[in-house]
């Protein structure tokens, strides 16, 4: 008899894509099918106040070509993140180290909609092993290395 693989879900922005972003793929992977919900546009400018640099169906494309990526979706617009939940049914939901949800939170709002057995949980740990480890990183470089150009 086969094991069913357990199915977990990922959600995030993937601007850039970096090593932090890979290593959030495949530690997700050792826990089972990878499905990553990509945010949009709008719901990405609204949550944080800025703008994604690389348009959503481009970050969409991107994700679903990497290795241990079962399947991807863009997320809703009206950024409800508990129907998008519910509308992928996974075991578990694994939040990156840097994510601002409060797993209590989250776990408390997927109650109140009827979804009890999905166990949510965070990566605790950073992929440090690279200098431009985050999407902020990078276009802080960017920034950088024009300014020394103007100069």
């Amino acid at each position: 008899m086969s094991k069913i693989a357990k199915k977990v879900l990922i959600a995030g922005t993937f601007d850039l894509i970096h090593p932090g972003h890979i290593y959030l793929i495949n530690e997700a992977a050792k826990l089972g099918d990878v499905y990553v919900v990509v945010a949009t546009d709008k719901n990405r400018e609204i949550y944080s106040g800025d703008a994604p640099i690389v348009p959503e169906k481009q970050r969409l494309a991107v994700i679903k070509s990497i290795k241990n990526v079962r399947g991807a979706k863009l997320g809703r617009h009206d950024n409800d993140t508990l129907k998008t939940v519910k509308e992928m049914q996974p075991d578990i939901v694994l939040l990156g180290p840097d994510q601002k949800y409060s797993i209590k939170t989250l776990k408390k709002g997927l109650i109140d909609i009827g979804l009890v057995n999905i166990d949510v949980r965070r990566l605790e740990t950073y992929y440090e092993k690279c200098e431009l480890h985050s999407s902020s990183q990078i276009k802080q470089k960017i920034i950088d290395k024009i300014k020394d150009k103007i100069r």
